[in-house]
Order: C-alpha cells, then sequence, then structure tokens
C-alpha cells in the first residue's frame, strides 16, 4: 500500500511540475504585446478621425 501511494505522490508531483513549466512558458508574450499595440495605435487614430470629421462637418455647416 506504501508504494502505490508514493508512486501516487510522484506521479502528482511531476504534473504540478509540468504545469508550473507551462505556466512559466513566455512563448507568443512579444506576439501579444505587439497586438495589444496595434489595437492601441488603431484606437488613437480613430479617434483622431472621428474628431477631425466632426470639426470639419461643423466647419461646413459655417461656409455660406
Amino acid at each position: 500500500m506504501l508504494k502505490v501511494l508514493i508512486l501516487l505522490q510522484l506521479a502528482v508531483l511531476t504534473s504540478v511540475d509540468d504545469l508550473r513549466a507551462v505556466r512559466r512558458d513566455e512563448r507568443g508574450s512579444v506576439t501579444t504585446e505587439h497586438v495589444l499595440w496595434a489595437v492601441a495605435v488603431i484606437a488613437i487614430t480613430g479617434i483622431v478621425v472621428a474628431a477631425v470629421t466632426t470639426y470639419v462637418k461643423s466647419q461646413a455647416g459655417n461656409i455660406k
């Protein structure tokens, strides 16, 4: 019975260690960072375009 418990404990500890190694894996983090920067740039560009469009339309209404 003791051998079975020891084997079970080793199996659990090994799988936990494997899960920790997977969590520490940082592959793809650079890609995620680039995607976030791209989304931020697109959002800022959209805000600027909306502001300029609103300003131009409001000024176009003042033309006689």
